[in-house]
């Protein structure tokens, strides 16, 4: 990891430097066999100096009594972590989540966090590591906040694996200070027209003159997925035996049943209607063997070009559609259309809450306007005065008028 400066202390013995993108100035020493880190948490440097002699000072104080642990580094944590995770969620949790930890752990939290005695990690040091991710940006892009946030989730479980080894008594507080709430964004979809005008490009490349196979695919990619609402990585594992043609009982219509693996395990999909014809035609087109997968090859980057060739890339806040655009455009006409949420949530393999907090909130339908538009009926005087008894007309009517 990268310093700006350096400073030695105590005849060389304690080390003062500051890492990129952090102001604040870090302490360094060898103390018991083993090399220890700490953050000052102060940017002054005569202030920093201060804070490294007491704190050398008192750790020789702790090891002549015998008070002072060589306790584990953060990098033993790291690696034991990752050893018993990528075993315990084995067939759990997708490879690429493990994966994911890993990358994590290599690239950014052990290089910072790695030789730092457990005991050692303090919510300031967490906070320095959200300021050094948050500067220390090579091509000018900050992390976004998702991405800062899985790091800062990696690093819990690896404190949480510590703490069930009794190698670490407490996790610090990970929590991020000076967090107001965050605005909620709606998932980038098509609309009915966007919709309309995606698959009408693709429909005419497709049926043009000499027509490559990728783009006869691209049309029928469009077709079923916004008519499954399946997940892109859903999609790319799909093969032709876990899709069956059957008939709805409750229409009559023609409908697919797909056996959906992915990021949640094995699920069920019936799909729309629409969904049909493209599929057969993926199946006549490519002679298909039932461990044949539908789509083989990768069609996001043709999607993108016909997306951007539409000045569709983006919706009205800025928002980039992708493939699993059209997975959120399954939802959201869903719900346009009233379907159940409960079930559009069953049969997307995803919760209620989520459907309700990414997609309900900016759906007008999902509003019933007559549910809310009500009125009280008015009741005329004569009919009120009707109600009243003898004696409560009378004093009304004796009551002075005030003027």
């Amino acid at each position: 990891m990268a310093e700006t400066a350096r400073h030695a202390l105590m005849d060389g013995r304690v080390q003062l430097y500051q890492r990129e993108g952090s102001p604040h100035w870090q302490c360094s020493c060898s103390v018991g066999g083993r090399q220890r880190r700490k953050t000052t948490g102060v940017e002054s440097l005569a202030h920093a100096k201060d804070v490294a002699r007491d704190w050398y000072l008192s750790l020789l104080g702790k090891l002549r009594v015998g008070d002072l642990k060589a306790g584990k580094t953060f990098a033993d944590a790291a690696e034991r972590f990752i050893d018993e995770f990528e075993v315990i969620t084995k067939g759990a949790r997708s490879p690429i989540y493990v994966k994911g930890h890993r990358a994590r752990l290599t690239n950014y939290l052990v290089p910072f966090f790695g030789q730092t005695v457990l005991g050692d990690i303090t919510a300031g040091m967490v906070q320095d590591y959200r300021i050094h991710r948050l500067r220390a940006v090579r091509d000018g892009t900050p992390p976004a906040p998702s991405t800062l946030h899985q790091e800062i989730v990696c690093l819990r479980q690896v404190l949480k694996a510590a703490n069930r080894r009794r190698w670490l008594d407490q996790l610090p507080d990970l929590s991020a200070p000076f967090r107001g709430s965050t605005k909620v964004s709606h998932r980038a979809w098509l609309s009915p027209d966007d919709y309309k005008l995606l698959y009408t490009a693709t429909r005419q490349h497709a049926q043009a003159r000499g027509a490559s196979s990728a783009a006869k695919d691209l049309h029928d990619y469009v077709l079923f997925m916004v008519n499954t609402g399946l997940r892109p990585d859903e999609a790319s594992h799909l093969e032709y035996r876990d899709v069956t043609i059957a008939t709805d009982e409750a229409t009559g219509d023609q409908i697919l049943e797909i056996s959906v693996r992915g990021k949640r395990g094995v699920g069920w999909c019936k799909s729309m209607p629409g969904a049909v014809v493209p599929f057969q035609r993926l199946r006549e087109r490519h002679n298909d063997q039932p461990a044949d997968r539908l789509f083989p090859n990768s069609l996001r980057s043709p999607l993108n070009v016909v997306l951007e060739a539409l000045d569709l890339k983006f919706d009205r806040e800025g928002r980039r559609r992708t493939a699993y655009s059209l997975r959120h455009t399954y939802i959201s006409m869903r719900l346009i259309e009233g379907a159940d949420i409960y079930q559009v949530a069953k049969n997307c393999r995803t919760s209620v809450e989520m459907i309700e907090t990414y997609y309900a909130a900016h759906i007008k339908d999902v509003i019933n306007a007559v549910a809310i538009n009500v009125r009280k009926g008015r009741r005329s005087l004569t009919t009120a005065n009707a109600t009243l008894s003898k004696p409560v007309r009378k004093a009304r009517r004796s009551t002075p008028v005030r003027l």
